[in-house]
């Protein structure tokens, strides 16, 4: 994950997303470098748009589950099986709809 943060801040920065370049600036953060996750991720992003995943992304993060430690909410003490099979197939359907996002970071 580092190594998509590093990239990110490069292409934020206006520099070039290399392997030299995201080595550096993991290296600078004090985070040890797989070489080849980093040759992976430039050969990856080289054929991708990173401006346009970023404005995709809002549409994945609409997708995402809330994190714990929202407002509480009033539940059902049990709900009836429909319900929960439904409610699984719904969040496996976002799930899989947030992945398909990803997979244009990777062309």
């Amino acid at each position: 994950m580092e190594n998509i943060y590093a990239a990110m801040l490069l292409h934020k920065a206006g520099k070039e997303i290399n392997e030299e370049t995201v080595t550096a600036v993991l290296t600078a953060a004090g985070v040890t470098v797989d070489q080849i996750q980093v040759k992976a991720l430039v050969a990856s992003l080289s054929e991708v748009n990173i401006d346009e995943a970023i404005k995709a992304a809002p549409t994945m993060m609409a997708a995402a589950p809330v994190a714990a430690g929202g407002a509480p909410e009033d539940k059902p003490a049990a709900a009836p099986p429909e319900d929960k099979k439904k409610k699984a197939e719904d969040e496996k359907a976002k799930e899989d709809a947030a992945l398909e996002g990803l997979g244009a970071l990777f062309g």
